[in-house]
C-alpha cells in the first residue's frame, strides 16, 4: 500500500521511467514485503530548471540526473528495513538507468492505517 511519487527530469526516457518505477516497486516487495499487485506510482516529469539541488550535500555529489522519490507508507517498519530499502532502490536504479546511486533522493513518509482509502470511499485497512 505504499503510494509512490517520482520526480525526474524530462531528459529521461520512457524506459528509464519504467526501470526507476520497477526498481522502487521490486525493492518494496523484497524489503517491506508488500504484495506484488500493490503498485501505485505517479511519475512527475519536469522540464530543465525545475529540479534544484546542491552540487554536493552531506558528502554526496549530485548531478543533472537527480531523481526524487517520495514513499508514503503505513508505519511500522524498522530502521534496518528502511536502510535496506534505500540501498536496494538506489542500487536498482543505478544498475538499470543512467542515474547514479548518488542522485537517488528518497523521502519516506509514514502514516497510520486509517489514513488510506483504495477506492469506493472506504478505509479498507481498518475494521
Amino acid at each position: 500500500m505504499p503510494f509512490i511519487q517520482i520526480y525526474l527530469g524530462d531528459h529521461l526516457t520512457e524506459k528509464n521511467k519504467t526501470d526507476i518505477s520497477s526498481a522502487v516497486h521490486n525493492s518494496l516487495v523484497a524489503v517491506f514485503k508488500i504484495p506484488v499487485d500493490d503498485y501505485f506510482h505517479v511519475i512527475h516529469t519536469l522540464p530543465p530548471g525545475s529540479i534544484r539541488y546542491p552540487a554536493s550535500y552531506m558528502n554526496v555529489p549530485h548531478s543533472h540526473q537527480q531523481v526524487y522519490i517520495r514513499i508514503t507508507a503505513r508505519d511500522g517498519r524498522t530502521v534496518a528495513m528502511k536502510k535496506e530499502l534505500y540501498q536496494q532502490i538506489a542500487a536498482g536504479i543505478a544498475a538499470s538507468t543512467p542515474v547514479p546511486a548518488s542522485d537517488v533522493f528518497i523521502v519516506l513518509v509514514e502514516t497510520a492505517a486509517e489514513n488510506w482509502s483504495f477506492g469506493n470511499g472506504l478505509a479498507q485497512m481498518v475494521p
